[in-house]
């Protein structure tokens, strides 16, 4: 008798496990509210990289991406009832907005979806989200930075991403706070760069003649060139710029320090971020118990690491990292 419960256990045991082990027929699709930018494109190829590679390896059955055709909510909105009606198991969402994709995201719950927010989060408690802490590890370390190499102080130029997300929001609450450490250095202009770099060059040329002289520039990434050619053009001397991981910028960085010994710093998220997104979805699809909040850091390069990434950066592209089954996996068990 003891025997035969003993058996029974294990095969109960098995067949959970097996339950466990099997998502070769789930659909998991990405919702992408914006694609304007290097950042995006390279979140894109990321994801159809790994993506691809766990349905070849009958990991998912379906990782397909969305990118909608504007910057606007309701869009991504519609775009993520759209795919609830598709069957889709499981959807990463990079939101336009905190809030305003609140209701989707509660009909994809109450349909039996997952959802997983990264990058641009969403407030809806049902959805699970990959943290990033970008108001302490980003916009504050950019103001410790500058502080650092301009301990005289000075005018700051602050470039915001794509107002409304937030992403936005995060980086300048780090930024403001931070700042508020620093007395004698000052905000005295604001504009939205959109995370582009030919955006940010118009919007920073616009604003420049009403300015007195920059001492740095605070950005949130994929604008730092687009700024540096505006002060350039503009025949404005050259302030402390802070970089986001693009090509452009660290080609910039190693011409400028050849020149004259210019001493910056480089931080964003990396857009292989997807793929740590796409993981933690695919294990929530497995029947793991996963946080409703999984934490990950940003990509930083010091002027040491500057040849090493230049290297391994395509040129129009942006330093990056992509994320396994294993990493993520060790990421959820430490998260909770």
């Amino acid at each position: 008798m003891k025997r035969a419960t003993t058996l029974a256990s294990v095969l109960a045991i098995s067949l959970s496990t097996a339950a466990f082990a099997d998502t070769s027929g789930k659909k998991i699709a990405l919702s992408n509210n914006y694609a304007g930018n290097s950042w995006r494109q390279a979140m894109l190829q990321s994801w159809a990289k790994v993506g691809g590679q766990a349905v070849k390896g009958k990991v998912v059955g379906a990782a397909d991406a969305f990118t909608t055709a504007d910057k606007e909510a309701p869009t991504q909105a519609a775009q993520i009832q759209n795919l609830i009606l598709q069957g889709y198991d499981a959807i990463v969402i990079d939101a336009a907005s905190p809030e305003a994709l609140n209701g989707a995201v509660k009909q994809a719950c109450d349909a039996g979806v997952v959802v997983v927010a990264f990058d641009g989060l969403v407030t809806e408690p049902c959805a699970t989200k990959v943290t990033v802490d970008l108001a302490g590890t980003y916009g504050a370390e950019e103001v410790r930075q500058i502080a650092k190499r301009t301990p005289s102080g000075g005018n700051l130029l602050y470039i915001h991403g794509l107002a409304g997300t937030s992403i936005d929001e995060d980086i300048t609450k780090g930024v403001k706070s931070e700042l508020a450490k620093h007395p004698n250095l000052k905000i005295v202009g604001e504009v939205n760069g959109n995370w582009d770099q030919t955006t940010a060059q118009k919007a920073v040329a616009t604003v420049l003649p009403s300015l007195p002289p920059i001492a740095a520039v605070i950005d949130q990434g994929g604008d730092a060139y687009g700024a540096a050619q505006a002060f350039k053009s503009a025949g404005r001397a050259l302030p402390l710029i802070m970089l986001g991981n693009r090509q452009d910028e660290l080609v910039w960085w190693k011409e400028q320090t050849k020149a004259g010994g210019y001493d910056s710093w480089s931080g964003s998220e990396a857009p292989g971020m997807v793929t740590f997104a796409f993981w933690v979805a695919q294990q929530i699809l497995d029947g793991k118990k996963v946080p409703k909040e999984v934490p990950m850091g940003i990509l930083t390069i010091e002027q040491g690491d500057l040849d090493k990434y230049l290297a391994t950066t395509p040129v129009g592209g942006v330093a990056n990292v992509e994320y396994t089954q294993a990493e993520v996996v060790k990421a959820i068990e430490a998260a909770k």
